[in-house]
């Protein structure tokens, strides 16, 4: 697998992640810590609610389409965390069952004007079930290492 560094990437390239299932339980089990809602967490409650059944936590998709990102490496040696994220989107329901996948799509790259040693990469993550639905879409600014330490001369 390829290293990856801020010089490497190059705007308008792209990846495509493997996909994860989500289970019944893994849906109830992130509903119980983390967004105790009705129709995530309660099979009747949901079976009423606007959705027609149980749904993931638009955080579960979040947490499990960066898992799905990292999963592939590509920051592995380069990555020095994100200033923040920006224009989440939640446009579909994630249901039991959905195998998720995520493309992600480099948007803008510049070399920091204090840090030569990095730069900003912004991307658009989209994520899509296995019907081929975008579901989500987020944009992330991340700082990554520049190979060698320091920028090319």
């Amino acid at each position: 697998m390829k290293e990856y560094y801020f010089d490497d990437f190059q705007i308008g390239e792209s990846f495509t992640t493997q996909g994860a299932t989500l289970t019944e339980s893994m849906i109830l089990d992130f509903a119980q810590l983390y967004d105790p809602q009705p129709f995530h967490m309660d099979r009747v409650a949901a079976e009423r609610s606007i959705y027609g059944g149980l749904i993931s936590s638009g955080f579960q998709t979040l947490s499990i389409a960066s898992r799905l990102w990292l999963a592939e490496r590509i920051f592995a040696k380069c990555s020095l965390g994100s200033p923040g994220m920006d224009e989440v989107r939640w446009y579909l329901p994630v249901r039991p069952g959905d195998t998720l996948r995520v493309r992600a799509e480099v948007l803008e790259k510049r070399p920091s004007a204090s840090k030569p040693d990095r730069g900003i990469l912004r991307m658009l993550y989209e994520v899509f079930n296995h019907q081929e639905e975008k579901v989500m879409s987020y944009v992330i600014t991340h700082m990554l290492a520049r190979r060698n330490g320091a920028a090319e001369k």
